[in-house]
């Protein structure tokens, strides 16, 4: 059975190799250290809601959740920064688990919604669409790199 719970600070040795594991599937360098203390300041300050996934007595996934604003509709939104499930547990409901706990994250905090962005390759668009997560078509999304 999965089991899903807000990380905090105890949690960060079982949930930053996840996060390093992450980053490094994302071709970046693996850095365990550097991945530790990114988390230890969010959670420290913060600034994000780390929901972490146990299956089998075992912390095998997590995301990331952070805050913005609509200035349109004077409301908190969430993003859904970071999802991850160690590979060997994949398929076992584990990134189903992760996203209907932020989607009870975002009720319980009376935030409009939650937002995230994906590869266009990435499968688990298909999770997403069948938890009720909507495209966005009327949009374009810009980035402006400062390095």
């Amino acid at each position: 059975m999965v089991t899903v719970s807000i990380a905090t600070i105890k949690d960060l040795k079982s949930v930053a190799p996840l996060f390093n594991a992450y980053r490094v599937f994302y071709n970046q360098e693996s850095n365990l250290d550097a991945a530790t203390q990114f988390l230890y300041d969010l959670i420290s300050n913060n600034q994000s809601i780390i929901l972490m996934a146990t299956f089998s007595n075992k912390v095998v996934g997590f995301t990331q959740l952070y805050t913005t604003y609509s200035s349109v509709s004077l409301q908190p939104t969430l993003i859904l920064n970071d999802l991850y499930v160690d590979e060997a547990n994949r398929k076992n409901g584990i990134g189903e688990a992760l996203l209907n706990e932020a989607k009870m994250v975002c009720i319980a905090n009376n935030y409009k919604g939650l937002a995230l962005e994906t590869a266009f390759d990435n499968p688990a668009q298909k999770l997403y669409e069948k938890l009720g997560w909507e495209k966005d078509s009327g949009y374009f999304h810009y980035f402006w790199s400062a390095k």
